[in-house]
């Protein structure tokens, strides 16, 4: 609350300053000031009301996102866990499986589903899409009773970051496939985390604009998780030029 008080304390007293001027000017026979000059005060008084305006627009984000991602204990007290996890999952917009069950549950464009999840109580989730949703780490608290997970889709979550990647860890008995793709930030850091996935055998990383050296983590990847399939598309000329150079790094130190 401190930054949106601010800035109105600096909208306001730059209006103050605008109003006691252009009352000098009415009030004074001195000629007003040149055009670039008023212009420049008239853009002052309007970055600052903008910058209130965002400001405020990013708090109300940040608030809505937290109520999206907020812990459905009392959904979990009443129908379970995995009903409390279908129910946060389809608010979401996202989709999931039952195990042992061939339809999937997804809520359309306008975030309407089925409420037939119902009828599977106390039946866990083996493959959960969240792609393109708005989950966070806190969020993630919802999916962690799923002990029979094999499949997360993450691909192209704004919120999904390297605290997120860390928390995964409550999957490492189950989880077999995640994609984390298009996940604007996710560092070098966060993927480190997933060596606690010893299960894992298919991992897509590609297209993540916060790696910087993405040849250089396939290959990191590769040996922290050796029986995993590591998909890394959108980076094949730092890809080759990488492993390249490891290669040459590699015969030069037996020479």
């Amino acid at each position: 609350m401190l930054v949106p008080f601010m800035s109105l304390q600096r909208c306001c007293q730059r209006s103050a300053l605008l109003i006691a001027a252009r009352r000098q000017w009415s009030s004074s026979s001195v000629s007003p000031p040149p055009l670039h000059t008023r212009l420049l005060l008239f853009l002052t008084q309007r970055f600052y009301d903008v910058e209130m305006l965002l400001s405020w627009g990013s708090q109300l984000r940040r608030r809505g996102i937290q109520k999206k991602n907020a812990y459905y204990g009392y959904t979990q007290k009443l129908y379970g866990s995995d009903i409390a996890a279908a129910y946060y999952i389809l608010s979401l917009k996202g989709g999931f499986r039952y195990v042992g069950q061939s339809e999937w549950f997804r809520a359309n464009q306008r975030g309407k589903f089925n409420w037939d999840f119902l009828k599977h109580k106390d039946t866990p989730l083996e493959e959960v899409n969240m792609s393109y949703t708005v989950i966070n780490y806190t969020g993630l608290g919802n999916l962690e009773g799923q002990k029979a997970l094999r499949t997360l889709s993450l691909r192209g979550c704004p919120e999904v970051d390297d605290w997120f990647l860390a928390r995964l860890h409550i999957f490492q008995d189950s989880l077999e496939e995640l994609d984390i793709s298009h996940c604007p930030r996710i560092t070098t850091a966060g993927l480190a985390a997933l060596r606690n996935l010893k299960g894992l055998r298919r991992l897509d990383v590609s297209s993540l604009p916060g790696i910087s050296s993405p040849g250089l983590v396939v290959i990191l990847l590769e040996e922290m998780l050796p029986q995993c399939q590591i998909n890394a598309t959108g980076y094949d000329h730092s890809l080759r030029q990488e492993r390249g150079e490891r290669t040459e790094e590699h015969m030069e130190g037996q020479r």
